[in-house]
C-alpha cells in the first residue's frame, strides 16, 4: 500500500513532469474514484483508489522488477556521461521510477540482470550472508580439467591475494576452447575472469544464466527485457 500525492504518482510513472501533471489536472484529465481532480496535492491510496488519466486506468505498483538480457557493450550502471547504460535501454516511464541494476555485469558480459527500485530486495540478493548462487556459462581458452574443478571447489587465490569462496565448475566440453558452467556465491570485480587467469586460462565469452531462483528467459534477445511474473518474484523472495 502506498499513499502519495496524485501529482507525484503520475510523474513517477512517466505521465509527465510535476509541472506537466499539474497542467493535465487543470485540464480535467485526471479522475479519482470517478471524480475530476482539482488539487494536485490530493493524497491517493494506490491500493484502493481508482485512478484514471485521459480515460485510461492507472495501475500503480510501488516497486518494479525487470529481467533484462544484458547485451555486450552496455555497462551496468544507472548513469554514465559517455557509455550507454542498461537503464538507457528502458522506456521513460520505467526510468522515471528510478530503477537500478542489482549487482553488475562487466561491459563485455551478457545475460541475466535484475533491475528494480526495491532496495531491500537488492540488498538481500547481494548480501554474502544469503549465499545467492549465480550461474554463468563461459567459454575458456584452454583445456579445463579436473584440477580446475578441485581448485574452484577449494577457492581460488586471486592476483591481489584475495581467496574466493568455494565455487563449482561444471565442464561441458574440454577442448582448445572449453565450455563450462560456473556457480559462484559472490560477485567480486571481474571475478570469473580473474579466477581462470589464476589457473592459467582466459575467458573469451561469459553469460549469466541465473541468480538464485531467477533464470534468464531464453526468449529474451540481448537488450530485451520484461517484468518479472508474480511467480518468479515470489520464488525469488522465498529463496532469500
Amino acid at each position: 500500500m502506498a499513499k502519495m500525492r496524485i501529482d507525484k504518482l503520475l510523474s513517477n510513472i512517466g505521465i509527465g513532469t510535476r509541472k506537466e501533471v499539474k497542467k493535465f489536472i487543470k485540464e480535467g484529465l485526471v479522475l479519482v474514484n470517478g471524480n475530476t481532480v482539482k488539487d494536485a496535492g490530493l493524497i491517493v491510496d494506490t491500493e484502493f483508489d481508482e485512478i484514471l488519466f485521459d480515460g485510461e486506468k492507472i495501475n500503480y505498483k510501488e516497486f518494479i522488477y525487470i529481467m533484462m538480457n544484458k547485451p555486450k557493450g552496455v555497462i551496468s550502471a544507472t548513469y554514465d556521461p559517455i557509455e550507454k547504460t542498461v537503464i538507457d535501454l528502458l522506456p521513460q516511464e520505467l526510468k522515471a521510477r528510478n530503477p537500478f541494476p542489482v549487482g553488475r555485469l562487466d561491459k563485455d558480459t551478457e545475460g541475466l540482470l535484475l533491475i528494480t527500485n526495491d532496495g531491500n530486495l537488492a540488498h538481500k540478493l547481494l548480501s554474502p550472508k544469503k549465499n545467492v548462487i549465480k550461474k554463468y556459462y563461459a567459454e575458456i581458452l584452454g583445456f579445463v580439467n579436473e584440477r580446475d574443478i578441485k581448485a574452484f571447489k577449494e577457492g581460488i587465490v586471486l592476483e591481489d591475494g584475495y581467496k574466493t569462496l568455494p565455487a563449482d565448475l561444471e565442464i561441458l566440453l574440454s577442448s582448445e576452447v572449453s565450455k563450462v558452467y560456473v556457480y559462484i556465491r559472490e560477485g567480486k570485480y571481474h571475478q570469473i575472469k580473474r579466477m581462470f587467469e589464476s589457473v592459467g586460462k582466459k575467458v573469451v565469452y561469459l553469460k549469466r544464466l541465473a541468480m538464485g531462483s531467477l533464470t534468464l528467459d531464453e526468449n529474451l534477445k540481448p537488450g530485451q527485457w520484461r517484468e518479472l511474473s508474480e511467480e518468479e518474484l515470489s520464488l525469488l523472495k522465498k529463496s532469500i
